[in-house]
């Protein structure tokens, strides 16, 4: 074992600025008391969707009594499998962000909880190269959005209905010419600002000369100023190339994994988080307490034979894209009640319980996004469903 010794930073050394998805005025869209760990409460006085600030100070402390095994500022280069005396080894190389020194190590396992939220998906449409290449301020990414202050008195299309471009859009709408175009494939039945915003069809071509667009119902718009992707991202793992048969291939989804967190040809290799339209603090815990299990034999998972159906047998019904790892409601909360009972058949029963949702947990998810758009409608000050009223008030736990 070679220790990963973290480097001393020079003096005045300043840690490296990475683009990350987070925008000035971003709140959660998940109700703080669905959103947070078993054993750790959100402080009383955090927005009822907390705000990033609010999720970043939650973080801090609960990692408290672990702080000391992570080391920041280092980046994953390279992540490699090996066979020693018939047992899986990991070498995994690293680099200082910081002083730029390369670090070496082994280990028998390896959590791989590095999320999907880096790599922008922007889909194909005819002509965008085209159109990039001509106006190459025009086209951006929910990720590259901070405030709607540069869309003030411009013509904007924001692409896509889910949490982001909802949000995004309904901070433009304030601010850009009216109304703001918002391209979704499904209408969703609760429209914030609809007096301000438009729905409109999935682009189907980009028109080079007008820079603008045509819609699949034909409508022309011409003169756009800015169209703004919210949608989502590519799985990404560029330290794990070396991996063979390769664990991505179109970005789309994670493949040759059992209950999307066990590799099945290496299952000392697992992946956190990965699925989408669910509750991850939660959710990720559960997949820990599971995990924790198998890595110590306190549980066995089934032959390979029978993992490997399993994720045939997804793909069968959801297909080989993204719809792969997305749950939403009411899958996410029996996945979480499934994970819990997994880790609760082990013999030795548990050190540290992971969540098990009840009724009143599965009502504030069967219904969070009408809760957000009532907290929004309402001035965004609610730190409880108490003080935010209405049929919600009783969903405080």
């Amino acid at each position: 074992m070679v220790p990963l010794d973290e480097p001393a930073r020079p003096v005045g050394a300043n840690a490296p600025l990475f683009s990350n998805p987070m925008y000035d005025r971003l709140n959660t869209n998940i109700p703080k008391s669905l959103m947070q760990y078993s054993d750790q409460d959100f402080l009383p006085e955090s927005l009822l969707f907390p705000t990033r600030e609010d999720v970043q100070d939650y973080l801090i402390r609960y990692s408290q009594d672990v702080r000391h095994l992570i080391k920041f500022s280092t980046q994953v280069e390279d992540l490699s499998l090996s066979r020693v005396n018939d047992q899986d080894l990991w070498s995994l190389t690293v680099r200082s962000t910081i002083i730029g020194k390369a670090m070496k190590a082994e280990y028998d396992a390896v959590v791989i909880a590095n999320g999907h939220y880096s790599v922008p998906f922007i889909p194909w449409v005819p002509e965008i190269q085209a159109f990039r290449a001509a106006y190459p301020s025009i086209i951006t990414h929910s990720k590259n959005y901070r405030s709607p202050r540069s869309f003030t008195g411009k013509k904007v299309i924001v692409i896509g209905s889910g949490a982001s471009g909802l949000d995004i859009g309904n901070q433009i709408c304030l601010v850009c010419k009216k109304p703001l175009l918002n391209s979704v494939r499904l209408s969703k039945p609760l429209k914030l600002r609809s007096e301000i915003k438009e729905e409109v069809p999935p682009i189907a071509e980009y028109l080079v000369e007008e820079r603008g667009v045509r819609f699949e119902d034909g409508r022309i718009e011409k003169d756009v100023d800015f169209i703004v992707y919210c949608t989502g991202y590519l799985y990404s793992y560029p330290f794990m190339n070396s991996l063979d048969p390769p664990i991505v291939t179109t970005g789309r989804r994670v493949i040759g994994l059992y209950q999307q967190v066990f590799h099945i040809s290496h299952p000392t290799l697992v992946f956190t988080a990965l699925s989408q339209k669910v509750i991850p603090f939660p959710l990720s815990e559960a997949q820990g307490a599971v995990i924790s299990k198998i890595w110590s034999n306190k549980l066995a998972l089934p032959g390979n034979e029978d993992m490997e159906a399993w994720e045939k047998k997804r793909v069968a019904e959801l297909g080989d894209t993204t719809n792969f790892h997305v749950l939403g409601f009411p899958r996410d909360a029996d996945y979480i009640n499934e994970l819990h009972d997994w880790a609760e058949s082990a013999e030795d029963g548990f050190a540290k319980e992971p969540p098990y949702w009840g009724e009143k947990q599965r009502q504030t998810r069967a219904v969070f996004a009408d809760i957000r758009n009532f907290f929004v409608e309402s001035g965004g000050k609610a730190k409880t469903m108490k003080e935010l009223g209405g049929e919600f008030e009783d969903l405080d736990r």
